[in-house]
C-alpha cells in the first residue's frame, strides 16, 4: 500500500510513542523483547487523528461495561461494542482512526511483522502474510488471555519472564496466522510428537543451559522444526509446553541446590536464569508452597 505522506505514523518501537495520540500517558508501557510491545490505557473521552502503525496492532477492551465509539479502518467505518475481551486488529500500514465516547480502559499489543514471518517460516509464504483488519466487535479468548497474563506479570512482578514472553509471542503469532491471515498456513498434525532422539537432544540442551535466556526458536532449530511444529510436538510428547518444562527443570534443580550445596539463594537464582532471588523465590513458592528458607529448613 502506498503510504500517504499526510498520515501520521505511530511507531511503538519508540519510547512514549502513543503520547501524541491519546490524552493521558499509558498506565503500563513495556517493550517485551524485540518483537512485541504492551500498553495499558485508562483514557477519558477522546478521538485520534488518522494514522498508520509501523507494527501490527491488537487492541483489547478491559472495562466492565460497554464503551461506545467508532473506528475508521482501511476505508471502512464501524460502530464498535467494545465489551471486555473484544479485540480489534489494525494491520501495519493501514489507515486508522477511532473515537471513544466515554472514559475507557483498554490494552494495546503491537507485534513486529517480522515475528509473523519468522514463526510462519515453512507454513506460509512470507510475502503472503497479510492480516485481515478486525473491528472491536468480537471476543478472542486466547488473545485476551495473553493480554491478561502479560499485564499481570508487569503489574505484580514488575518483570515479564523472557521465557514466558517468548512462549506467548510465538503462540500469539501462530494464532494470528491461523485465524486472521488472508492466506491460511499449511499446518501439519505431527501427531507422533518428538522422536526419542530429538527429545533427548532438546532436554539435554535445556538442562545444560538453565542459566541462559532460552528461546523457543533456538530449541526449534535444534529439533530442525518450525517454532509452531516444535511447540505442538513438544507438548504432544511431554504434556507440557517448553516454557512449563524449562520452569519445572529450573525449580527442581533449585530444590536440589538448596538441599545439597552451600550456595546462597542469589547464586542459585543466577545459575538458573532467574532475574534475582525474589524471582526464584516466587516460583519456588508457587511449586512447593515454601520460601527458600522454609524449604531448606524442612529438608534438614
Amino acid at each position: 500500500m502506498e503510504q500517504n505522506s499526510l498520515v501520521k505514523l505511530l511507531d511503538f518501537r519508540q519510547d512514549q510513542a502513543s503520547r501524541d495520540f491519546v490524552p493521558n500517558p499509558a498506565v503500563i508501557s513495556s517493550n517485551l523483547g524485540n518483537a512485541i510491545h504492551l500498553e495499558l490505557h485508562r483514557q477519558p473521552e477522546f478521538e485520534t487523528i488518522e494514522h498508520q502503525h509501523i507494527m501490527h496492532v491488537i487492541a483489547c477492551g478491559f472495562g466492565d461495561r460497554l464503551v461506545p465509539g467508532e473506528r475508521f479502518l482501511d476505508g471502512k467505518i464501524c460502530a464498535e461494542r467494545r465489551e471486555q475481551g473484544d479485540i480489534a486488529i489494525i494491520p501495519a500500514s493501514i489507515a486508522h482512526r477511532c473515537n471513544w465516547k466515554v472514559s475507557a480502559m483498554f490494552g494495546i499489543l503491537a507485534v513486529e511483522p517480522a515475528l509473523l514471518q519468522q514463526v510462519g517460516q515453512g507454513l506460509v509464504d512470507s510475502d503472503r502474510i497479510e492480516l485481515i483488519p478486525q473491528f472491536m466487535n468480537k471476543q478472542d479468548q486466547l488473545i485476551q488471555g495473553i493480554f491478561t497474563t502479560l499485564k499481570n506479570e508487569l503489574e505484580f512482578s514488575k518483570i515479564a519472564g523472557s521465557l514466558l514472553v517468548d512462549s506467548l509471542k510465538t503462540t500469539l503469532a501462530i494464532h494470528l496466522l491461523r485465524e486472521y491471515c488472508v492466506t491460511k498456513p499449511k499446518l501439519s498434525s505431527y501427531e507422533s510428537g518428538l522422536s526419542d532422539f530429538k527429545l533427548k537432544q532438546i532436554t539435554e540442551y535445556i538442562n545444560q543451559h538453565l542459566d541462559r535466556d532460552l528461546k523457543v526458536i533456538e530449541l526449534a532449530a535444534i529439533a530442525q522444526m518450525s517454532p509452531y511444529h516444535f511447540i505442538r510436538s513438544f507438548k504432544k510428547t511431554t504434556n507440557q509446553t517448553p516454557h512449563q518444562y524449562i520452569l519445572q527443570r529450573r525449580i527442581e534443580t533449585g530444590k536440589y541446590l538448596l538441599q545439597h550445596t552451600q550456595l546462597s539463594t542469589e547464586e542459585i537464582s543466577a545459575s538458573l536464569g532467574f532475574c534475582d532471588r525474589s524471582h526464584f523465590a516466587k516460583y519456588l513458592k508457587r511449586f512447593t508452597g515454601l520460601t527458600p528458607k522454609q524449604f531448606q529448613a524442612q529438608a534438614q
